[in-house]
């Protein structure tokens, strides 16, 4: 299953079915579940821990030093989850210490070509990351997030769950939760209507979504006002309750 050009360092744990390609190196202090595949020419470097079944492409770069330059080789980490698909050429960098000390990534992800997850960025599950997608440090994205190709996104930043971004697009701040947005900087255009459809949200759930935006963004309120009014509409509809938890938790302010 190991095949005898690569490169295994002896305090490696892996599990006895992992398929490892001509040429990739796994180095120290780095943990790999049952059921993953590593393709050739995959650099993964410690302290790593990947889950089960994961597919991991040839030429990706995995575990690997944060690129900040506070780093003076402390002891940090990267996680992944189970059921990810890692494309070519991906870089994951462990956390740093003025963070949480951990990237990580969590579970059923399809992550394309050219991803950069730097160090302490947080990912959910679920997630679409289209070809080129970049992220600064100190990025979190919740879950079912989608992102166009060659998305941006600035450190410090959250995306919220279900949010969805069009090809090229530069996010300086926060997106709210099912926020379709695009351009550079980045600009709120409406929710991700079909994203929600597929996820089996119903025509009520979407109407509701609807108004719930445009409280926040066509009303003129201003966002303490949009909070209390998205809190009373909440009440009545659980699927809203997302939003000014999230508002209410924001560091950097919303797009807008």
């Amino acid at each position: 299953m190991i095949h005898s050009s690569a490169i295994i360092d002896p305090s490696a744990q892996i599990a006895d079915d992992v398929e490892i390609g001509p040429y990739t190196i796994i180095g120290a202090n780095v943990t790999i579940d049952t059921g993953t595949w590593i393709g050739p020419h995959v650099v993964i470097n410690g302290p790593t821990r990947i889950g089960k079944d994961n597919k991991i492409y040839q030429f990706s770069s995995l575990g690997d030093a944060p690129q900040d330059k506070k780093y003076a080789g402390e002891d940090t980490a990267l996680e992944i989850g189970d059921r990810n698909v890692i494309r070519e050429y991906c870089t994951f960098n462990r956390g740093t210490t003025q963070d949480v000390g951990v990237t990580r990534l969590g579970n059923d992800n399809w992550i394309m070509a050219y991803v950069h997850l730097a160090h302490d960025c947080q990912v959910g599950n679920e997630t679409i990351f289209a070809n080129g997608t970049t992220l600064a440090g100190h990025v979190t994205v919740d879950d079912k997030v989608i992102f166009g190709a060659f998305t941006v996104i600035h450190q410090f930043c959250r995306i919220g769950y279900h949010a969805f971004s069009g090809m090229g697009t530069v996010i300086k701040s926060d997106v709210p939760p099912y926020t379709m947005l695009n351009g550079n900087p980045a600009e709120p255009h409406g929710i991700n209507i079909e994203g929600l459809k597929r996820s089996g949200s119903t025509k009520e759930q979407i109407k509701v979504l609807r108004d719930a935006y445009k409280i926040i963004y066509k009303s003129g309120k201003r966002l303490q006002e949009a909070i209390s009014e998205l809190d009373e509409l909440s009440k009545e509809h659980d699927v809203v309750q997302l939003l000014p938890d999230f508002l209410r938790q924001s560091t950097r302010g919303i797009i807008r």
